[in-house]
């Protein structure tokens, strides 16, 4: 159990059995009245989100995630296959639980997946991955000074936005939380 006095950003808790994480929360003390905590959570199954008011030092319980370490094998079809490190079971994730995601997956990497209640709630990619660009426009030479981006496709078929001095064959480091190039490596 968990108070909620004590929320942070990026708690899961559980909710009429599901699985939520706090997304953002606010401490309330009224001029009159007792203190509460408005919380907006996000579904971890859905992906939905909802606004709730709890009192203060309500408590809830805490969802525990199991986060495991797999390894993406390949696509097959509209399902993902990924293969557990610790007992090489191999385990099928269909494509709209991934979601967008998917455009980061490179055969072979390691990632972790999350599972709450022997369900699969989605995958857990790194940060930051590296990259090579398959497809890009050769860059003007000089044209550097003006900060313009240009289109480039990835190893993965993922589009991402890269300088004028990023070309073919390079290896470039992107977030995959936000999609965006990050340096060349």
């Amino acid at each position: 159990m968990i108070s909620v006095n004590d929320f942070k950003t990026g708690v899961t808790i559980e909710l009429d059995n599901m699985a939520y994480q706090v997304m953002d929360f606010q401490h309330v003390k009224p001029g009159k009245g007792a203190a509460f905590v408005r919380a907006k959570l996000r579904n971890l199954k859905t992906g939905a989100t909802i606004e709730k008011t709890f009192r203060g030092g309500e408590k809830v319980p805490r969802a525990h995630l199991d986060k495991r370490e797999m390894q993406y094998l390949y696509n097959d079809g509209d399902a993902y296959v990924f293969m557990d490190n610790e007992n090489y079971e191999q385990l099928s994730i269909p494509a709209d639980i991934i979601g967008d995601d998917v455009k980061w997956l490179l055969e072979n990497m390691n990632i972790g997946v999350l599972i709450y209640n022997n369900d699969i709630l989605g995958i857990d990619l790194p940060n930051f991955i590296e990259l090579k660009v398959t497809q890009s426009e050769p860059g003007i030479k000089g044209d550097t000074a003006t900060g313009a981006t240009k289109a480039a496709t990835l190893e993965t078929g993922a589009q991402v936005q890269v300088p004028l001095f990023v070309n073919e064959g390079d290896v470039i480091r992107i977030d995959t939380r936000t999609g965006e190039y990050m340096e060349r490596v």
